[in-house]
C-alpha cells in the first residue's frame, strides 16, 4: 500500500510518500505525477515513511528526474537507510538529487 499526498504552490510540488512503492502502487504514483506535475520548477518527494521501493517505483523517479530536467529542478528528501542503500546499489543515487 502507498500513501500518496501532494502539494503544489507557486509552481512547487511537494510529494509526501508512506508505504511501499512497488510494482502494484508505482503506477499509481506515475499516474498522480502525470496529472498533477504540469508546469511545475520544483519537484520534492519526501520518503521520510517509504519503506521500501522497487525497480518499477524507481523508474517512476527516473521518468520524473528526465521530465524535471526539462523544466526545473526535482529533490528528494527523509530518505531511510533501506531505501538509500537501494539508490546507492543501482546507481540512482548518482542520478537523482538526494538531500
Amino acid at each position: 500500500m502507498l500513501n500518496i499526498n501532494t502539494t503544489n504552490e507557486d509552481g512547487k510540488m511537494n510529494v509526501t510518500l508512506e508505504g511501499r512503492i512497488d510494482t502494484t502502487t508505482a503506477p499509481e504514483l506515475e499516474a498522480v505525477l502525470k496529472e498533477k506535475l504540469g508546469n511545475s520548477s520544483e519537484l520534492t518527494f519526501d520518503m521520510d515513511k517509504v519503506e521500501y521501493i522497487s525497480s518499477a517505483g524507481l523508474r517512476v523517479l527516473l521518468a520524473a528526474q528526465k521530465a524535471m530536467n526539462k523544466q526545473g529542478k526535482m529533490y528528494i528528501k527523509n530518505v531511510c537507510a533501506a531505501v538509500k542503500d537501494i539508490f546507492e546499489v543501482t546507481g540512482f543515487s548518482d542520478i537523482l538529487n538526494i538531500i
